[in-house]
């Protein structure tokens, strides 16, 4: 798989960037969710945009992989009474610094429109891409994300909070425990009955905390987490959104409930909603096969 690696940057914020071209094709942007580096997006995603005639590009949010690392260390304690009681909180970024990131991207490749296709927390940064940038996006797709900010009755369940509450406060950990943190989580939000005692998947794991081991200090993923908890109710923002919009959900997503799904469908005027059966909160090529036609006729049109 051919690519071209870069940064982009404002503000003093660099943001490390994957460009699979060909320049001549229709560009589209990848945003990622929470703790994600862009080289945790599907191959099998990739190569079905390549192969359509897209130019999928990737990048890793502020805080991730190789891109630009910020400094607080959040007060866990205190910080989880302020979510639980729906408190003000704050943090050094929000989702609205983080969607200038992905322009950012795009302005550095010279890119005027592109389709966007946000997952998770990428589809809430994506969300507000399109409420504040409409004239910079072609078609907006929506996966395993939603609208309002997280909440105790409105959040994970039980065991995947418990995953990331760790996460969140897990310094120097070793290889071995974030094979295993990862054999969990991925069992948790993956597609049951998959297989994940496979050597490829210890090497993927093993490959992806390499990349930027020399630039975690083991709270960008809880100072991701943050800027989602102190970020307002996107509500009226995706509201206003009127590009196009392809809304794809898990009916049994353990991190974001698929009420959440239905909501945004109801929200943005001109979008089609998609609940897969099987389908929890990844993109596994099985859950890509049931939409990826509907995908197509969405960026098309």
């Amino acid at each position: 798989m051919n690519y071209q690696e870069d940064y982009a940057e404002e503000n003093g914020v660099k943001i490390a960037y994957r460009d699979y071209g060909p320049e001549g094709a229709e560009p589209i942007l990848l945003v990622h969710g929470l703790g994600a580096q862009l080289v945790h997006w599907p191959a099998h995603l990739i190569d079905f945009l390549i192969e359509n005639n897209y130019r999928p590009i990737t990048y890793d949010n502020r805080d991730a992989g190789l891109s630009t690392r910020f400094f607080g260390k959040p007060t866990f304690a205190l910080d989880y009474l302020r979510y639980y009681f729906r408190l003000p909180m704050k943090s050094e970024y929000n989702l609205d610094d983080m969607s200038k990131d992905g322009i950012s991207v795009m302005n550095k490749l010279n890119i005027d429109k592109a389709h966007i296709l946000g997952t998770s927390m990428g589809g809430m940064i994506s969300q507000i891409i399109c409420s504040i940038y409409p004239d910079r996006v072609k078609s907006f797709t929506l996966i395993a994300s939603t609208a309002s900010v997280p909440g105790p009755f409105n959040g994970p369940s039980k065991e995947v909070q418990q995953v990331m509450m760790n996460r969140s406060k897990m310094q120097n950990a070793s290889m071995e425990d974030i094979y295993q943190r990862e054999l969990k989580w991925v069992s948790l939000i993956g597609m049951a009955g998959r297989d994940l005692s496979t050597l490829e998947f210890r090497e993927d794991v093993i490959a992806n905390y390499n990349r930027a081991k020399h630039k975690a200090d083991g709270f960008g993923y809880a100072r991701q987490l943050l800027a989602i908890l102190s970020s307002k109710d996107r509500i009226s923002r995706v509201k206003s959104i009127k590009t196009p919009t392809l809304i794809i959900h898990g009916q049994n997503d353990p991190v974001i409930g698929v009420k959440n799904a239905y909501r945004m469908h109801k929200l943005i005027q001109e979008s089609k909603l998609i609940v897969i059966p099987n389908m929890k909160h990844l993109i596994e090529e099985e859950i890509l096969d049931q939409f990826k036609q509907d995908l197509l006729v969405h960026l098309k049109n």
